[in-house]
C-alpha cells in the first residue's frame, strides 16, 4: 500500500463542510470584533516588559528598530493569513490553509505546531497573569495572594479562575466572549495611550545615545539571558560565534525576541468561520488589528528608552515600562501600568483558548484527531472540546515553567508563518481561477522572502528550544501515523459523497 501522505482537500471540499450538521459554527463577528482581538491578543503583559527588556538585554534604543522589523515579518505573513482567509474562511487558520495546498502531512504539522503554540501561550499568559495579579495586589497595599502551598507543593489559583471565566463565556457563545474581551480591550489601548502621554514628560534625548550601543560578549551583562551553549541562538552556535549582545546582531535578536508580541493575528484568521462576509471582514479586521499593534509598540518602545538609559533598565531584574517610571521617581504610574497589565493579559488568554479550540475542532472534523472533539452544541460553539481544553490549558499553567513555555510559543508560531507564506504561491500556481477578495502583492518573491525572514528568526532561537521542538515533531508523526492517516476523512472517500450532496444543495452559495 502506498502512503498518500500528501493528498490535499479541495477548497469546495473545505468550504462544504461548514456546513456539516453538529459541526458547523455561527457567523456573527464583524471586522471591528477581529481587529479587537487582534489587539486585544497582542497587546498583553508584552507591551509593558518585552520592549524594556529587548532594550536592556539586546538592543538599547534601537529595539525601537526591532519592533520595526517585527511588525514589517509580521505584517507580511498577515497579510498571506488575509488572502486565504479571504478565499478559504473556515476554522483552523494555518491548518486548513495548508491543507488544500502542501498536503495533509504539511497539513498535520502545521495544526500540531499551532496547538503548541497556543496551548503554551494560553498556559504563559494566564500564569502570568496570576503573577501580575499578585504584584498589582501589593503595590495597592492589599493583603491578598493566589498562591497556595501545601507541605512542599506550590499551586497558584489565579490561571484557574482567568481560564475558567473565559471557557464559560465562550461556551455560551463566541459573541458573548468577544464582547466582553472588546469592552477590556478599548479600556486596555486608552491605558496604553495614557501611559506614553504622561511618559513623554520625562524623555531625555540623551538617553537615545548611542541609539546602537557597539556590540559586547554576552557574559559582560550581567542580566543577561544568554549565558550557555544551549541558550545561546542556534545560528550562533552552528556558526561557533561568541554569544553576543547590542549592535546589529542585537537588533536582529531583539526582533525574534519582540516578535512574540505580534503573534495574536493568527489566532484572528482561526476565527474566520465565524465571521460575517468573510471575504471582505477577515483582511479589513487583520489589517486595521496589524496597523493599530505596530503604533502602539514603537510609542512604548520609544518612550521607555527615552526616560531611562539602557543600561539602568540592564540593571534592574525584571526591566519593565513601570521600573522605567519608577527610576525617574513616578511610583503612581506604576499602579496604572499594572492594572492595565492584569487587564491586557485577561483578554490575551480568551482569544488563546478560542484559537486553540478552533484549530482542534478543525482537524477534528477532517477527521485527523478523534471526531467526537468537533460537535458544537446548542450555542453554536464546540462546548464539551472548549471545555478540555480549558482544562489542559489550566492545569499547564498552574504546573509548569513560564520560561520553557514562552519560547515554545515563538518556535510553533514561526514555523506556521513559514508554510503559509510558501502556501500563497503554490495555490496561485495550483488554482488560479479561485476568486481572492484580497491578494498579497509581489506574488512569488514577497512570499519567499517572508518565509525566509520567518526562518531566519526561527534560527535565532535557542538550540534547547529547537530540541524541545523537535521532540513535539516525533510525538506528532508518532500520533499521525498511528492513528490520524488511517482516520482522515479525506482517506475514507466520506467526503466526495457528502461533497456531491452538498454541492447540489450549496451550488448557488459558493457561486455568491
Amino acid at each position: 500500500m502506498s502512503m498518500h501522505i500528501f493528498r490535499t482537500k479541495s477548497v469546495e471540499q473545505t468550504i462544504a463542510e461548514t456546513g456539516e450538521a453538529g459541526r458547523s459554527l455561527k457567523r456573527n463577528l464583524t471586522w471591528w470584533d477581529l481587529s479587537i482581538m487582534g489587539v486585544a491578543v497582542a497587546v498583553g503583559a508584552g507591551i509593558f516588559s518585552v520592549g524594556a527588556q529587548a532594550a536592556a538585554f539586546h538592543a538599547g534604543p534601537a529595539v525601537i528598530i526591532s519592533f520595526l522589523i517585527a511588525g514589517i515579518v509580521c505584517g507580511a505573513a498577515v497579510m498571506c493569513y488575509a488572502e486565504f482567509a479571504s478565499m478559504i474562511p473556515v476554522a483552523g487558520s494555518a491548518y486548513t490553509f495548508t491543507y488544500t495546498t502542501v498536503g495533509e502531512i504539511m497539513a498535520w504539522v502545521i495544526g500540531w505546531d499551532l496547538i503548541l503554540e497556543m496551548l503554551m501561550a494560553g498556559s504563559v499568559i494566564s500564569k502570568y497573569w496570576g503573577v501580575y495579579l499578585n504584584d498589582f495586589m501589593r503595590l495597592m497595599g492589599w493583603n491578598a495572594n493566589t498562591n497556595l502551598t501545601f507541605g512542599s507543593f506550590h499551586i497558584d489559583i489565579a490561571p484557574i479562575i482567568i481560564v475558567a471565566f473565559f471557557t464559560t463565556l465562550l461556551v455560551f457563545g463566541t459573541k458573548i466572549g468577544a464582547r466582553v474581551d472588546g469592552a477590556m480591550t478599548v479600556l486596555k489601548i486608552a491605558i496604553v495611550f495614557f501611559v506614553v502621554i504622561v511618559g513623554f514628560f520625562y524623555v531625555k534625548a540623551s538617553n537615545f545615545t548611542p541609539f546602537i550601543p557597539p556590540s559586547e560578549p554576552a557574559s559582560a551583562v550581567s542580566g543577561s539571558m544568554v549565558a550557555g551553549e544551549m541558550t545561546q541562538p542556534l545560528w550562533q552556535f552552528l556558526t561557533g560565534m561568541t554569544p553576543s549582545i547590542y549592535g546589529v546582531p542585537g537588533i536582529l535578536s531583539g526582533a525574534a525576541l519582540v516578535f512574540f508580541a505580534f503573534i495574536g493575528f493568527d489566532v484572528v484568521a482561526t476565527a474566520s468561520e465565524e465571521t460575517i462576509n468573510p471575504k471582505k471582514n477577515v483582511p479589513l479586521g487583520i489589517g486595521v488589528g496589524m496597523a493599530l499593534i505596530i503604533i502602539m509598540y514603537m510609542l512604548v518602545a520609544i518612550v521607555t528608552t527615552g526616560m531611562v538609559s539602557y543600561k539602568d533598565l540592564a540593571a534592574q531584574d525584571s526591566p519593565s515600562l513601570a521600573t522605567a517610571f519608577e527610576l525617574v521617581g513616578a511610583n503612581w504610574a506604576a499602579k496604572i501600568i499594572s492594572f492595565g497589565i492584569v487587564l491586557g493579559l485577561a483578554t490575551v488568554v480568551m482569544v488563546l483558548l478560542l484559537g486553540l479550540t478552533r484549530v482542534v475542532f478543525a482537524m477534528s472534523r477532517d477527521g485527523l484527531l478523534p471526531r467526537g472533539l468537533s460537535k458544537t452544541g446548542k450555542h453554536g460553539t464546540p462546548a464539551a472540546l472548549q471545555i478540555c481544553v480549558g482544562v489542559v490549558v489550566a492545569l499547564v499553567a498552574a504546573l509548569f515553567d513560564i520560561g520553557v513555555l514562552s519560547d515554545m510559543v515563538n518556535i510553533g508560531t514561526l514555523s506556521a508563518f513559514t508554510l503559509v507564506a510558501l502556501s500563497v504561491p503554490i495555490m496561485r500556481k495550483k488554482r488560479p481561477e479561485l476568486p481572492r477578495a484580497f491578494k498579497m502583492p509581489g506574488n512569488p518573491w514577497v512570499p519567499i522572502l517572508i518565509a525566509l525572514a520567518n526562518l531566519w528568526l526561527m534560527l535565532n532561537l535557542s538550540v534547547l528550544t529547537w530540541v524541545r521542538f523537535l521532540v513535539w515533531l516525533v510525538i506528532g508523526f508518532c500520533v499521525y501515523f498511528g492513528y490520524s492517516y488511517r482516520h482522515a476523512r479525506l482517506g475514507t472517500g466520506e467526503l466526495d459523497k457528502e461533497l456531491d450532496d452538498e454541492l447540489a444543495k450549496a451550488g448557488g452559495a459558493l457561486r455568491s
